[in-house]
């Protein structure tokens, strides 16, 4: 059945103004991807993917969009972009057999902020294979797609980084470039998207644009003055902050910026990292944004008509995630959620108001109106050097995703890459271990404030994800388990899809391209 047809599903209810289209939405969610768990003490959680889904359960927003369980990403999807040998070893390593594998967690930087947990590769399966699936469905006339377990923008060609082992929006990026001239890739993460800016460094197919706290900050990349290389050059653009940025300050950057880049660069779809560590009160983070504030970032890209693919990212105060993830999917689909938190299977997490928004502190705002004004006009300035909408010779076009054969062992991973590709690709260089950054060397704000209640749950104390660790009977095989059974069958709408199974076959790869 084709998933534009089963009841409304897809169509967004007419949004007030001038941007009143409906849209077609879809949204990627594997139940299982909330039970990996990172280890104690890792601010990173998967669980929050799951309390989200809860929360647009509950809002009655599954119900407006097509719900798709995503195919895990294969091997060889996954090598499109990254190396054979990291791929195998990720596939491969085990908790019980890591430490038979020393040179090997060095090499690929695994290890403290990149952990080996149970069930790793299939989470980075899960994850990739709905960022994946996402594009597809945007390549065949979807106008949003939203995967909230996505955006792990850190990750590299041969090594993870900062909590991400596969960059799934890489592998995205070049799942739309088989459809469009130009994509254009925005994070408003806190940490900046090096993975992504690194990757396609030397193209002008794709524009990276990245708003994030920069100076003594992981991962240290991101200055204004890096703005690209060879045919690539003034298609990066990086907006350094500053601590205690709020919603004003924000969109004085953001809008202009955003504006004038689709403008000059008229992308054919758009990637938008919605990494909620930006918003006021992260575990990790040091910015002011309130949940409004952020969704304006999306509530403007969607303004633009333009095919939108939405993805989380970071954001450690898990609580405020899924309150901010599911008031973005009412922003994609049109819609405001009302402020009242109905009843849903987290419930307590929200105590004790119960409401969609928190609102921001009253920290320092250290950007001043010169720093910001200055900021701008170096980035508008970079704009202005660029031709507009550079012009792309298009070959025959790649195939789209198919069903695949059954060994795929047999492909020649030299046909991977297209020599006649504007993309290039580097072969691995060793990466030295002191020019690595940690996440994790950065002070951890805990959560134990005057929300921090805790749950009782049938006589136990459900205390996780506010800076306390769950207890050892909740996690069994190194997974964190629901809370209770409802957490794994909250009310599915009848439009939940299963993706026929895919096979990206990718023209080039991004240019693993390393900045001196």
């Amino acid at each position: 059945m084709d998933p534009s047809s089963a009841g409304s599903g897809g169509n967004s209810l007419p949004s007030v103004g001038p941007d009143g289209q409906k849209r077609r939405v879809c949204y990627f969610y594997d139940p299982d991807v909330g039970n990996y768990y990172y280890g104690q003490g890792h601010p990173m959680k998967p669980h929050r993917i799951r309390m989200t889904h809860s929360l647009l359960a509950r809002y009655g927003l599954l119900n407006q969009m097509q719900v798709y369980r995503p195919n895990p990403a294969r091997d060889r999807d996954l090598c499109r972009f990254h190396a054979d040998d990291y791929i195998n070893f990720l596939r491969s390593v085990t908790p019980e057999t890591q430490q038979d594998q020393i040179r090997l967690l060095k090499r690929f930087n695994v290890g403290e902020d990149c952990p080996v947990f149970d069930g790793l590769y299939s989470f980075c399966q899960t994850y990739a294979g709905a960022s994946v699936g996402g594009a597809v469905k945007l390549n065949h006339g979807h106008d949003i797609a939203i995967n909230w377990s996505g955006g792990l923008h850190h990750a590299k060609k041969c090594e993870a980084s900062g909590f991400c082992y596969v960059n799934d929006i890489v592998l995205a990026i070049l799942e739309l470039l088989k459809h469009h001239e130009r994509v254009l890739y925005v994070d408003i993460d806190i940490h900046h998207g090096d993975g992504v800016e690194e990757a396609f460094y030397t193209t002008d197919r794709v524009m990276t644009v990245s708003f994030h706290k920069f100076g003594d900050y992981f991962p240290g990349t991101g200055d204004i003055r890096d703005i690209g290389h060879s045919k690539g050059k003034y298609y990066s653009l990086n907006v350094p902050l500053d601590d205690g940025i709020d919603d004003e300050s924000y969109q004085s950057l953001f809008k202009p910026i955003m504006g004038k880049v689709m403008e000059v660069f008229r992308p054919g779809a758009v990637v938008l990292q919605c990494g909620a560590d930006s918003l006021s009160g992260d575990r990790l983070g040091c910015f002011n944004l309130s949940i409004k504030g952020h969704a304006e970032c999306v509530r403007y890209m969607r303004s633009f008509n333009v095919p939108l693919l939405l993805l989380g990212g970071g954001g450690y105060t898990i609580r405020n995630v899924a309150r901010c993830w599911c008031y973005e999917t009412g922003v994609a689909l049109g819609q405001e959620p009302e402020d009242k938190m109905p009843v849903n299977e987290y419930y307590e997490y929200f105590g004790p108001d119960y409401t969609l928004h928190v609102a921001p502190s009253n920290m320092e705002n250290k950007n001043t109106r010169q720093q910001l004004d200055d900021i701008r006009s170096k980035l508008l300035d970079n704009l202005s050097k660029l031709r507009h909408a550079p012009s792309v010779h298009f070959q025959e076009r790649v195939p789209d995703t198919e069903i695949p054969e059954q060994d795929e062992d047999q492909d020649d991973p030299d046909e991977r890459h297209d020599p006649d590709s504007d993309m290039e690709v580097d072969d691995h260089k060793a990466v030295e271990e002191s020019s690595r950054r940690s996440i994790l060397g950065i002070k951890i704000k805990r959560e134990f404030g005057e929300n921090a209640t805790r749950v009782q749950d049938g006589g136990r104390v459900a205390s996780e994800h506010r800076g306390l660790e769950p207890m050892a009977e909740d996690i069994g095989s190194s997974k964190q388990a629901p809370a209770d059974a409802s957490a794994m069958a909250i009310d599915e709408p009848s439009n939940v899809k299963n993706e026929p199974e895919s096979s990206t076959k990718l023209q080039g790869q991004a240019a693993a391209y390393h900045k001196p």
